[in-house]
C-alpha cells in the first residue's frame, strides 16, 4: 500500500491550483484557487496533492497549471 506513503514522500514538483469548476464533485473546499501545491505523485490523469485538509488528495490535472 504505497499511497500510505506518499504524505512523507520527497516532493515531486509544486502546481497552482487555476480553477476549481467540477462538473461532477466538490472541490472548492479542499483547493483554493491561485495556491501553490505540492505533487506527491503523478498519474497520465490524476494529479496527487497534499490538499487543505492535509492530506493527500487524487485530483484531475485539469485543475492545476
Amino acid at each position: 500500500m504505497l499511497h500510505l506513503k506518499w504524505k512523507d514522500a520527497p516532493t515531486i514538483k509544486t502546481v497552482t491550483c487555476k480553477q476549481t469548476d467540477a462538473k461532477k464533485y466538490l472541490v472548492s473546499n479542499v483547493l483554493t484557487v491561485g495556491k501553490e501545491y505540492e505533487v506527491k505523485n503523478e498519474t497520465e490523469e490524476f494529479i496527487f496533492v497534499i490538499d487543505n485538509s492535509g492530506n493527500i488528495g487524487g485530483f484531475y490535472k485539469e485543475y492545476f497549471e
